[in-house]
């Protein structure tokens, strides 16, 4: 036995297609150029919109790091003059000042030399701290055209030395200049410490 009967007959319908009216090539084209121009005009939107992400994003980077290597660099200046402060602690409390005392006859010397360049006719002197006028006069070149007196001056200390040449006078005072060179480097440390400190 068939199921036919059971089945509904399609076949014999007729299927009527809807009339598409004709459409020009040039309309065609116009709508393909319109629709690529949109597609262009959306690409470019959203590629602009990407870059200026990308470029905030950046710019919130570069910040960051630029405030993360501020902040690196202050901390190793920091550290770096806390661990060089004791070695300069040493250098103006012990070796310079022994350097100093090592070289003062020479730098007299030199001191001495330099004034008489242009007043070689003139009267030399040196005062000198008690104890000192007899190293001082052992470093004296014989190539001066005038002996040079070398005279003790209680009111001096070691390290100090006033020198004359005709009406010119200088003063060499290493105490001075270790005093000075001391004072510059506590500040130094000191000014360091402020700004890593409250920025």
């Amino acid at each position: 036995m068939s199921i036919n009967h059971l089945l509904e007959d399609f076949g014999a319908a007729t299927v009527v297609m809807p009339l598409i009216p004709e459409i020009s090539e040039e309309v065609v084209e116009e709508a393909r150029l319109v629709s690529f121009e949109n597609g262009y005009s959306a690409g470019w939107d959203d590629a602009v919109t990407a870059k200026d992400k990308e470029a905030t994003t950046i710019s919130a980077t570069l910040a960051s790091s630029l405030e993360d290597l501020n902040f690196t660099y202050q901390e190793a200046q920091s550290q770096l003059i806390e661990a060089l402060d004791p070695m300069f602690k040493v250098l103006t409390s012990a070796v310079l000042p022994d350097t100093m005392a090592a070289t003062f006859g020479h730098h007299i010397v030199d001191q001495m030399t330099d004034m008489a360049k242009f007043q070689t006719d003139q009267p030399m002197s040196i005062f000198v701290a008690p104890g000192e006028a007899a190293a001082v006069r052992a470093l004296l070149p014989e190539a001066f055209s005038t002996p040079v007196q070398v005279q003790e001056d209680e009111n001096l200390s070691a390290g100090q030395a006033y020198l004359r040449v005709g009406s010119s006078e200088r003063e060499i005072n290493s105490s001075s200049l270790i005093e000075t060179i001391n004072d510059s480097v506590e500040a130094f440390t000191y000014h360091v410490r402020e700004d890593s400190q409250y920025g």
